[in-house]
């Protein structure tokens, strides 16, 4: 069986600029009918030779009509494979469409803009061992790092004086850059030249006053302190901010210094007493939805609120303190006070060889470990050696 399909006006095989005739030679009877023929079904014969011997009516909807070829125009070269070509006038003969020229588009390679978070390896590392101390910072996922350490031994030509101190920044280095290099010298000098028993004061006047000075260079940014001064077999440990002091005491560990955070409640009081607020913000307490930290050199946008008054104790140096440690909240927010003593304690102590420096970096790698991506300082300090 046969059959022709073919269509004539319809809307979807006729759009107004035709791809496949001209509308007027339907109803023009100057050129001849070309018919489709669907040779997917088997034919009849006599079916056949009925549809190729009379032409239907242009209106019919099972016949495409076509404009007779040109002259010159071969229909061997368009005719379907298997399919009789006998004769460029011949109703029977089928146009195969061309298939069009093939679009060679180039595919451009998938980049993504988002910065990579560096690898361990690839983090800014810094380390120092010194008589009776040893340092190990490493960088967290910021890109440069912003924590700073100070160490000052033989103050006044004396070996049995130091000064130590971790400074964690935020906001940028600067604050941080410039305690270290400022707060032992202000202290020193504040101490040397007040009474003994004023030592406290003295000290907190040397905060106070590298805070004042860094507040007239006009730069953003602040820092967190924690600072030991040894002088005369005394231990006088001060703090302003998150970074922490503790103590190893025959093995047991005694933390020396208590964060200053918004959610303390004194600190909380202090803050609103003087017309600030705390609330939960982005995980943590923050003062006026800012600052994560309550006390610290620099913040002078929140310097209303944000102190540099740092707390202090003083301790009489003996055979049972063993070694001193200073960190960043990149450790304490990731390992505990005692168990930072557990892992330090069998590298310094009771052994030919101590080694700080490891115990340091094994706190630093288990603070990664367990997820911190903040910078990172340790600094263990023997206490036996200023006995």
């Amino acid at each position: 069986m046969s059959c022709s399909v073919a269509v004539s006006n319809s809307p979807v095989f006729s759009p107004s600029a035709s791809l496949f005739y001209n509308k007027n030679s339907i109803l023009s009877p100057s050129h001849e009918a070309i018919t489709l023929t669907l040779t997917h079904l088997k034919p009849s014969s006599s079916s056949s030779s009925s549809s190729l011997s009379s032409p239907s009516s242009p209106s019919s909807p099972f016949r495409l009509r076509f404009p007779k070829p040109p002259s010159g125009f071969s229909s061997s070269s368009v005719s379907a494979s298997g399919m009789s070509s006998s004769s460029s006038t011949s109703p029977s003969t089928v146009l195969k469409r061309k298939r069009p020229t093939k679009l060679d588009i180039p595919v451009a390679p998938l980049s993504f803009s988002v910065p990579a978070t560096p690898s361990a390896a690839a983090r800014e590392v810094l380390e120092e061992e010194g008589d009776g101390y040893s340092v190990y910072c490493k960088r967290g996922r910021r890109e440069a790092m912003e924590d700073r350490y100070s160490a000052v031994l033989n103050v006044e030509g004396d070996s049995k004086q130091a000064f130590f101190g971790v400074f964690d920044g935020h906001g940028g280095a600067k604050a941080a850059e410039f305690a270290a290099e400022n707060l032992d010298k202000n202290i020193i000098d504040e101490v040397t030249r007040s009474d003994e028993n004023a030592i406290e004061e003295a000290v907190k006047q040397g905060y106070l006053n590298t805070d004042s000075d860094f507040l007239k260079e006009d730069i953003r940014g602040g820092s967190c302190c924690v600072t030991a001064f040894i002088r005369k077999g005394n231990l006088v440990v001060s703090h302003a901010g998150d970074c922490r002091a503790v103590m190893s005491r025959r093995g047991a560990s005694e933390a020396l210094t208590s964060d200053h955070r918004p959610s303390r409640e004194d600190e909380r009081d202090r803050i609103e007493t003087l017309g600030g607020y705390v609330d939960f913000c982005h995980g943590t307490w923050r003062i006026q939805g800012s600052l994560a930290v309550s006390r610290g050199i620099g913040d002078q946008h929140l310097k209303q609120w944000v102190t540099a008054e740092p707390d202090t104790k003083v301790l009489r140096i003996t055979p049972e303190y063993e070694f001193l440690i200073l960190a960043s909240d990149g450790l304490w927010d990731k390992v505990g006070n005692q168990e930072a003593v557990d892992i330090a304690r069998p590298l310094c102590m009771g052994i030919h060889k101590p080694e700080p420096l490891i115990a340091c970096k094994k706190l630093v790698d288990l603070s990664v470990s367990r997820g911190s991506s903040d910078d990172i300082s340790v600094m263990l300090i023997q206490l036996g050696r200023y006995l």
